[in-house]
């Protein structure tokens, strides 16, 4: 029903944004990672949305780009994660996270989304490893998933992450990393370059 919403922003809380579209207020229900992007009370914004209609509420989602959107869409679509839920993901990770912890089955980090728990985290990655190359994971190359799937399908690599992960790195980060080495090296090589890799990368 709606697109977008086009207003200035009259005020924002943890969780959502109001905004002055002409007269009439609209509540947006956002994320963390949209808030941040916005500007102070009174700055004119775009929200791409979507209307939540329950029995009891209409609820309309708003998000600064059009991906988090579709990513959004993409998540509410998985058996079992509603729209908050898909909220609280998306408030911990951006859609290009989402898509290496897809790709690499990195639960972990999608359980740190407020409220969701390891069933809910490996469903989504069940759910959706088909489709990370949507334009909702526009933001991450074709390269970038492939090297973090391959990296936990090869005995070597997926060693090599295992001992990444084992000191504190994430397994999307680590199997990214590990991904674009050479699977032949031993493991030893592969976790000394893999180091050196996301020590360059800040990660």
């Amino acid at each position: 029903m709606f697109y977008s919403v086009t207003g200035n922003i009259i005020c924002s809380d943890e969780s959502s944004v109001a905004l002055d579209c002409s007269g009439v207020g609209f509540r947006c229900l956002t994320t963390f990672n949209t808030l941040r992007k916005l500007g102070p009370a009174g700055s004119k914004v775009t929200l791409y949305t979507y209307l939540n209609v329950r029995e009891d509420a209409l609820e309309l989602f708003g998000f600064y780009d059009i991906t988090e959107l579709d990513c959004f869409k993409l998540l509410i679509s998985v058996s079992g994660v509603g729209p908050k839920a898909a909220l609280a993901i998306l408030s911990e990770l951006t859609p290009d996270r989402l898509a290496l912890c897809i790709a690499s089955g990195d639960v972990k980090s999608v359980t740190r989304a407020q409220g969701v728990g390891p069933k809910i985290a490996q469903r989504v990655i069940l759910e959706l490893k088909d489709k990370i190359t949507s334009s909702a994971f526009a933001g991450v190359s074709g390269e970038d998933i492939l090297a973090a799937g391959a990296a936990m399908e090869v005995g070597n690599s997926a060693e090599a992450v295992s001992a990444l992960v084992a000191l504190g790195y994430s397994q999307s980060d680590a199997s990214a990393v590990i991904g674009r080495l050479d699977p032949s090296l031993n493991v030893e090589e592969l976790v000394r370059q893999g180091l050196r890799a996301v020590a360059k990368n800040n990660l």
